[in-house]
């Protein structure tokens, strides 16, 4: 898989794709992570990319022009499956939008900055937008981390064990159980006995039971 993500602070992704789980992926040549500064497709001589609004309002707002021209040359060289914007107002990003995403070849993601985009970008050049919540960061920088890191990690060979992706919160509409290690009595602080009871039917029960009064009481939107 290669991902390439446009931004105007390149700068803000560098630790986040070098370290941990992501530079394994890499390294393994099971994902390319391209971080491009929009910038470069700038034509004046200041390398400017944010322009006043058309209407009243605080804030600059990006131009059509730069994206468009990066996007226009990115797409000259392969085929995209997809071209993400992050942006607050758009549908929530999801584990199973993670799952979905983890199967394609080519992404682009645009990391949005200053008070937005140009629409036009939005309509013509973009196939799907997500947020990562109902709050707003400074830019999408920190979000591209996250789908990339969501996305990722999915990929066979990612993780040591691939088996561990399929048991984490969401991938069946719950939560997960809670864990324990050893030792299985800390200052009187006990583990569930029948984790130490070695009946694995009792065990899968129990975690399945937990799992739905967790999302019972944290997240009950989800059972909905």
């Amino acid at each position: 898989m290669r991902i390439d993500i446009l931004t105007v602070v390149p700068e803000l992704l560098e630790s986040p794709f070098n370290h941990s789980i992501l530079k394994r992926a890499q390294e393994k040549g099971i994902a390319e992570i391209n971080v491009h500064n929009i910038r470069d497709w700038a034509t004046d001589k200041h390398k400017r990319v944010d322009d006043y609004a058309f209407s009243k309002g605080a804030g600059m707002v990006m131009m059509v022009e730069p994206i468009d021209r990066a996007i226009s040359e990115l797409r000259s060289q392969r085929v995209y499956d997809e071209v993400i914007f992050l942006t607050p107002d758009a549908v929530k990003f999801t584990q199973q939008d993670a799952n979905k995403l983890s199967m394609s070849g080519n992404l682009i993601i645009l990391c949005g900055h200053y008070k937005g985009i140009d629409q036009r970008v939005r309509d013509n050049l973009i196939t799907r937008e997500f947020s990562i919540g109902d709050y707003v960061l400074t830019g999408g920088e920190l979000a591209a981390a996250i789908l990339t890191d969501a996305i990722v990690r999915l990929l066979p060979g990612v993780l040591s064990d691939e088996t561990s992706a399929l048991t984490d919160s969401f991938q069946d509409g719950l939560l997960t159980p809670p864990v324990y290690t050893r030792p299985a009595d800390y200052k009187g602080w006990k583990v569930p006995e029948i984790l130490l009871s070695g009946n694995d039917q009792l065990i899968d029960e129990w975690k399945m039971d937990q799992a739905l009064e967790r999302t019972r009481r944290i997240r009950p939107d989800l059972l909905a």
